[in-house]
């Protein structure tokens, strides 16, 4: 039996929806706060296990940090900006890793992150 539908619940699912990118604990009660400000960090908690148990959210380890980002979005790589800490979804793959493995080792699997400056921070940056 699955987990009775909440404001709060409804609204966590809305925040990973529009932000389509991985976010932190910390990111999700920042942003579910703007239309549920009385929730706690401890919500926040109980619903990403949820999701995680439904398999409706995956958790990722991006820059010594888990994150959770929707999980039906299929393979892809990461962005990881170092001045405003913010992850974002990069689109594509690059490919034949092959080259890179010394010879007879067998590629399972991989995950690339991109480190640098988002285009928010890098504009203010210029801009300072």
């Amino acid at each position: 039996m699955g987990k009775r539908t909440t404001k709060q619940r409804e609204a966590i699912r809305k925040v990973f929806e529009d932000e389509r990118r991985p976010l932190g604990t910390a990111e999700v009660l920042e942003l579910v706060e703007k239309d549920v400000p009385s929730i706690g960090i401890a919500t926040i908690y109980r619903a990403v296990k949820d999701l995680l148990a439904e398999e409706w959210l995956v958790a990722v380890s991006i820059a010594g940090n888990t994150r959770y980002e929707l999980a039906n979005i299929g393979h892809h790589h990461h962005f990881h900006c170092n001045e405003c800490d913010k992850t974002f979804d990069l689109e594509g793959c690059v490919g034949d890793l092959s080259k890179l493995v010394p010879e007879a080792f067998k590629i399972l699997s991989h995950e690339i992150t991109i480190m640098g400056m988002c285009q928010s921070c890098n504009t203010g940056a210029i801009s300072s």
